[in-house]
């Protein structure tokens, strides 16, 4: 879910600025194929994508990834779905055979077709890296981490951020979040995952370059710079002034 932004204009010219979510992990309308890929708990969100592809008559197939047939969740609901025969599981403790195929799932990218993963980083990395490095376009990749990489900060280094509604600069330390040292002089914003997943921290920046550390941007969002996840990004410049 990501952070969008309603502005509702008061009669005296004042604006309000209020959080709604936004779902942006959800099929694209007119796909010609949907590819869905889940990764242990990530068959959650999944496993709503073919039910609804089901419904709409929509030409798909799961391949859904886990450790052992008995950590697979939803296993008699998927085999008793009007769908199962879309439906292809592959366990890491089983058969070479049965163990997904990349190059034939994702050899060559295919016209009007869309991708949908969801899971662990690590499988995540495995099944987007492969597309990518097969030539898919990123306009039909689409994903959803469960899970952040840890972040490192012994290569940070100190930088200031000013908040733009007060002028006011702060100090933010290695090693210490954005969001933390925010918190510890009164300004606080609103975090959930603190791992720069979910977007619920999502700020604007309107000078200066981030370090982006999040699963959330873009690759063009993060490119582009104009927007930050407090909550686990850092800054490539000295200062950083923040839309706050």
């Amino acid at each position: 879910m990501r952070r969008t932004h309603l502005r509702i204009f008061r009669d005296w010219g004042d604006v309000l600025e209020i959080s709604q979510p936004r779902n942006l992990f959800r099929l694209a309308p007119r796909a010609r194929k949907s590819l869905l890929f889940a990764g242990g708990i990530g068959i959650t969100p999944i496993l709503c994508m073919a039910e609804q592809l089901s419904q709409e008559s929509g030409d798909f197939e799961m391949h859904y990834c886990a450790r052992s047939e008995d950590r697979v969740a939803f296993r008699s609901r998927l085999a008793e779905s009007s769908y199962a025969d879309a439906v292809h599981f592959h366990f890491d403790d089983q058969d070479v055979n049965q163990k997904l195929d990349f190059e034939s799932v994702l050899g060559e990218p295919q016209l009007d077709t869309r991708l949908y993963v969801c899971g662990p980083k690590g499988f995540m990395d495995a099944v987007l890296g492969f597309a990518r490095d097969s030539g898919w376009p990123e306009s039909q990749i689409h994903y959803e981490c469960f899970e952040a990489e840890e972040l490192v900060e012994e290569d940070s280094s100190s930088f200031d951020v000013k908040i733009a509604s007060s002028g006011q600069t702060i100090t933010i330390p290695a090693g210490k979040r954005v969001t933390e040292v925010l918190e510890e002089h009164g300004i606080k914003v609103p975090t959930s995952c603190s791992q720069g997943v979910c977007g619920t921290c999502l700020t604007g920046v309107l000078e200066g370059t981030p370090d982006h550390r999040d699963n959330y941007l873009t690759p063009e969002e993060q490119e582009e710079g104009k927007l930050f996840l407090p909550c686990c990004s850092r800054a490539k410049t000295p200062f950083l002034a923040l839309d706050l």
